[in-house]
Parts: structure tokens; C-alpha cells; sequence
């Protein structure tokens, strides 16, 4: 691993320690500690989401155009900025307005880090390298909020004042890290560079558009987000609250379990899925969450112990960790293997923008599974099987080296389904990650 790439992980990890400081307890922030009620905490939740959609549409030609380098340095000012406000504001209007920069300084760095790790690594090399930064972040998520749970009192405002400052000095320590990252010019990065004439490389919208296997990627990622990430904290919780009788604090233990699968599980998932087919994989992966989703419902059928309950409702989340711990060397490098030529930062910002959608509508499962829990989970198995279809069906628009990376050490990049790189576009030597 390069120094480049070291400090771009230290940097992604050290951010992720401080988001985790603050994610677990912002509804209880806003609803109990500044008394301004569920419904304010919920438009709080909103405006999050919709800082991030406004911003994300915009960010990939930024960094198509710019570099990645200044974008990550903008956005963790702006979610620094928005998090101290957060921490200081006891009105519903600036904590909506801290919310609305903070979501938006956040979603614009996701792209912008994930492009600069494409820049620092090579084909052969990038599946492990998105694999370590899904790794770090869970990592620093998990570290940050049991940190921050024995700091904070509810009786106390100060203290979750405290946490947002974390929060707000790890994004400083972002921005002094990557100023400090001095990006590699090599012949096989020539694919991932910005050009001079950004517009024409970059190709915007229309062009991705145009892309089918793209296309088809972000309709995919966008059901794994929606069935995965938009149901964790809201219509699988309800489902488990209501219809399993699954306390708190047992849902507290089922995401922990989730952490703590992804963790433990990353790197032997890795060792399994690097040299196989990516859209295999994919597949596999919406088999094992159709199996979380049946456990899940065994759960809420009546007919076991509440200890069985209980169990049945950890294993699927640790089911959905596995499930994440595959698809984090997966789906971040395909997306940067089909991106054209001065294109990578678009593509990176447009799926991470289906992935915003997707958690932004992650809350329509609440009634269904709080109301009609055997119907909420019957959808979601088809929604997993269907994962698994739409997964097969996308393997047969990608080219051999694109959906098997060490079939090559050459990787054709954005077009048609074809087995050589274009003329000019020579790999180099790859790091060890």
C-alpha cells in the first residue's frame, strides 16, 4: 500500500470515528435533549437526505473536472461546519439548516474518496483496497459510538454538544490529511485522470445514460440499498418491535451483530470473492439475504421463545453483514471499471446518489412492517431473489475482465462488453493493498 492510499484510509477511518459519535443519538438529540419533539427529529432526518440529493447531482463533474483532492478538502469543511452548528443550535430552523450541510458535505465525500482510491490503486488492486475502506469505516462507526454512548447524558446537553464537536474536528483531520496526499501520475491510471476539457471528458448525464450496463448497475444497487440499508433502522426495526417483540435493547445487540459480521467476516469474504465472477457474487448475495429475510420472519411468527425471537432477529442482521462484506469489494470497483475515460467521478457520484434515494425511501417499509409484518416479508424475499435476477442479468452486458478483474491485468473501461483494453490504456504494476 502506497502512502497515498494510507493516509486516504487513515483519513476515511478517522472520519467514520467520528460520525459514529453522533449517528446513534441524533433523533434522541433533537426529539428529547433540545425538547423539539419526534416530528422535528424526523425533518432533521429529511433534511440530511436532502442535502445529500441536492449536492450529489452536481459532484461528479466537479471532480471530473477539478480532482478529487479539493472536493473531499470542500465537503468535510461544509460537514464540519454543519456539525458544530448541530451541536450548538437549540432551534428547529438552524438544526434543519446544520442537518442540510452536514448531509450534503457527507454525501459529496463518498464519490470523492472512492475516486481518489480508484486513482491510487490498479484493477488488480482496487477490490482490496474498497474492501479496507468498507473495513476502517465500520470499524471507526463501531469504535465511535461505544465511545461515544458512555460519553453522552440525556440530562446533559453539553454532552452531545461534545460529541458533534468530535464530529466536527474529525472532518478537519480529513481535510489536513488529504492536503497532505500527493495523487500518482502513472501510465495505468490514464483511464481514471480528469482531462483538460472536462465537459467533453466527462461526458455528464446524458452520456451515462446512454451506458446500459451502468444503468443496469445503479437499478441493482439501488434494490440492495433499499432492501439492506433503508430497512435497517426503520421498517425491519418496526417489524421487530411490532410483530416480534424484540426490545431496544436486543435491536442494539442485532446491529452490533451487523458490525461486528462485517468486521470479522471481511477479509476471509474477500479471499472468496476477489477472483470470482463480481455479478456471481452479487447474486450469492441476494440468495444469503433471502435467507436473512425468511429467518426474520420466523421470528415473528409466535412460535418460539422470546430468547428464540431474539435470536432468529440478531442472526438476520448478521446475515445482512456478511451480504455487505461481500458487496463492499464488489460494487465500488465495478463502478470505476465501467466509468469512460475522465468519467469516474460522475459515475462515483451518480451511485452514490441512487444510494441516497434508496435510504431516503428505506421508511415506506415502516408501515408494512409495523401493520402487515408476514406481507413486509414476503416482499422483501422477492425483492432478495429478485437481487439475484437482476445480478445475472447484468453479468451478460459486462465484458469478461469487468466482471473478473484477475482474468487481466488490463481492464476495459465503459463500453460494450469486450475482452481488451482500449489503445493506449496499460496497467501498471499493482501495489500490494
Amino acid at each position: 500500500m502506497g502512502a497515498a492510499m494510507r493516509r486516504i484510509q487513515a483519513g476515511n477511518a478517522l472520519t467514520a470515528f467520528g460520525i459514529g459519535f453522533t449517528v446513534p443519538f441524533l433523533y434522541i438529540y433533537v426529539a428529547q435533549v433540545r425538547g423539539l419533539g419526534s416530528m422535528a427529529a424526523t425533518s432533521a432526518f429529511v433534511a440530511f437526505a436532502l442535502g445529500a440529493l441536492v449536492a450529489l447531482p452536481f459532484t461528479g463533474r466537479v471532480i471530473d473536472r477539478r480532482g478529487p483532492v479539493p472536493v473531499v478538502i470542500g465537503a468535510a469543511v461544509a460537514a464540519s461546519v454543519g456539525a458544530l452548528s448541530l451541536g450548538l443550535s437549540t432551534g428547529i430552523v438552524p438544526i434543519l439548516l446544520s442537518a442540510l450541510a452536514l448531509g450534503a458535505g457527507q454525501a459529496v465525500m463518498q464519490p470523492a474518496l472512492a475516486t481518489m482510491i480508484v486513482w491510487c490503486s490498479t484493477p488488480s488492486t482496487r477490490t482490496r483496497a474498497f474492501a479496507l475502506q468498507f473495513f476502517m469505516q465500520n470499524l471507526g462507526l463501531g469504535i465511535g459510538g461505544l465511545v461515544g454512548g458512555q460519553i453522552v447524558d440525556e440530562s446533559r446537553p453539553a454532552s452531545f454538544t461534545l460529541l458533534f464537536g468530535i464530529e466536527a474536528v474529525m472532518f478537519l483531520v480529513l481535510a489536513a490529511v488529504i492536503a497532505t496526499v500527493r495523487m500518482p501520475q502513472v501510465a495505468g491510471l490514464k483511464d481514471a485522470m480528469p482531462q483538460k476539457d472536462g465537459a467533453q471528458a466527462g461526458g455528464g448525464w446524458k452520456r451515462m445514460l446512454q451506458h446500459k450496463a451502468m444503468v443496469q448497475l445503479c437499478v441493482l444497487g439501488f434494490v440492495l440499498f433499499f432492501a439492506c440499508y433503508g430497512q435497517f433502522e426503520s421498517g425491519l426495526a418496526a417489524f421487530g418491535t411490532e410483530a416480534a417483540g424484540i426490545t431496544p435493547s436486543t435491536l442494539g445487540f442485532a446491529l452490533a451483530a451487523n458490525t461486528g459480521a462485517i468486521v470479522v467476516a471481511q477479509f476471509v469474504v474477500l479471499r472468496l470473492v476477489e477472483k470470482r465472477r463480481r455479478s456471481r457474487v452479487i447474486a450469492l448475495v441476494g440468495l444469503i439475504w433471502t435467507v436473512a429475510w425468511v429467518i426474520a420472519g420466523f421470528s415473528g411468527l409466535g412460535h418460539g421463545s422470546a430468547v428464540m425471537a431474539a435470536g432468529a432477529f440478531v442472526t438476520t442482521y448478521a446475515l445482512f453483514g456478511i451480504g455487505e462484506a461481500m458487496l463492499s469489494p464488489t460494487l465500488a470497483p465495478l463502478v470505476a471499471d465501467l466509468a469512460p475515460e475522465g468519467s469516474v467521478g460522475q459515475y462515483n457520484s451518480a451511485f452514490a446518489l441512487v444510494k441516497q434515494m434508496a435510504l431516503a425511501l428505506g421508511p415506506l417499509g415502516v408501515p408494512l412492517g409495523a401493520g402487515i409484518p408476514m406481507l413486509y416479508i414476503g416482499v422483501f424475499v422477492a425483492v432478495s431473489l429478485g437481487i439475484a435476477w437482476l445480478a445475472l442479468r447484468l453479468g451478460r452486458q459486462l465484458s469478461p475482465v469487468q466482471d473478473n478483474p484477475s482474468l487481466s491485468r488490463v481492464v476495459a473501461q465503459g463500453g460494450p462488453a469486450v475482452g481488451a483494453a482500449p489503445t493506449g490504456v496499460v496497467a501498471s504494476e499493482p501495489a500490494h493493498v
